[in-house]
């Protein structure tokens, strides 16, 4: 399984250009070979967006992507991950983080848990923060 992160989303379904093309081949070739998701987290970052739930939800149907509930396992690895976040960052000086976790950690958290691999053009952090992830650039992809 590949789990998709929420920019990859966007630029498959509502992006323009070679983003598109290559979200779009990404995901395409993941439901082929292994299968492709988004977890709730995901979801809920898509309804936060310009577009009525229902055409996001017919769009991932329609493209293959399962949606999946976020694992109670996942939780302890992104809050641990997100605690080194805000700890580097008030250490680098680039100010005070939120006590919420940002979406990026869950995420992250949830392929780290399951063991897949991990869609996304933000590889800096999850690098960073989840190097055990295995990571997939849709550039780099096919």
């Amino acid at each position: 399984m590949i789990l998709l992160d929420t920019n990859i989303v966007i630029d498959a379904h509502y992006g323009v250009g070679n983003d598109k093309v290559r979200a779009r081949n990404l995901i395409s070739s993941a439901v082929i070979d292994s299968g492709a998701a988004i977890n709730c987290i995901t979801l809920a970052e898509l309804y936060a967006g310009p577009r009525r739930g229902e055409d996001i939800e017919a769009d991932m149907r329609q493209a293959g992507i399962v949606v999946l509930d976020f694992p109670a396992g996942a939780a302890a690895i992104g809050g641990r991950a997100y605690r080194r976040y805000r700890l580097n960052r008030a250490r680098s000086r680039g100010g005070k983080a939120s006590s919420v976790p940002l979406p990026d950690f869950f995420i992250g958290a949830h392929a780290e848990l399951m063991g897949w691999k991990l869609a996304t053009r933000d590889v800096e952090r999850y690098r960073t923060y989840f190097p055990a992830v295995e990571l997939i650039e849709p550039a780099a992809s096919r």
